[in-house]
């Protein structure tokens, strides 16, 4: 079955994990997919991801992070672009999430970072989705 939006499927499966508790969650694996696994890891909303082959095919399993009262640290995920719909944006006005308490994640010319690393770098991209 092929999925027309797979960063939004890879957010939707972490999403659904985190709330029903889940201590991992397998992903199929691209490029993209990674890098945003990636940042999502350096920021801490996962506890840690590897890559491996399940049935012969490439997958990310994604290690799930929870507080000391067992709520998940991913309060919320947000796809921005979609296949249809890309929504581009310049570093002068990068928008922000939740006042800075959350990361936005883009696609720039210097690779997936996260919003305010691109606003360092004075690069605008493509804006992917934002966690909170």
């Amino acid at each position: 079955m092929s999925v027309s939006d797979p960063l939004a499927d890879m957010l939707t499966k972490i999403r659904n994990a985190s709330r029903v508790r889940h201590e991992k969650v397998d992903i199929s694996l691209s490029r993209l997919k990674l890098e945003v696994v990636k940042i999502l890891k350096n920021e801490g909303y996962i506890k840690n991801f590897k890559k491996i082959t399940v049935d012969e095919k490439n997958v990310i399993r994604v290690f799930l992070k929870y507080d000391d009262k067992q709520q998940p640290v991913i309060r919320g995920v947000e796809s921005i672009s979609t296949p249809g719909r890309r929504i581009y944006s310049g570093y002068e006005k990068m928008p922000r999430v939740f006042n800075g308490f959350g990361s936005l994640i883009v696609s720039t010319s210097k690779g997936v970072i996260t919003g305010k690393k691109a606003v360092d770098a004075q690069v605008g991209g493509e804006l992917l989705c934002k966690v909170w």
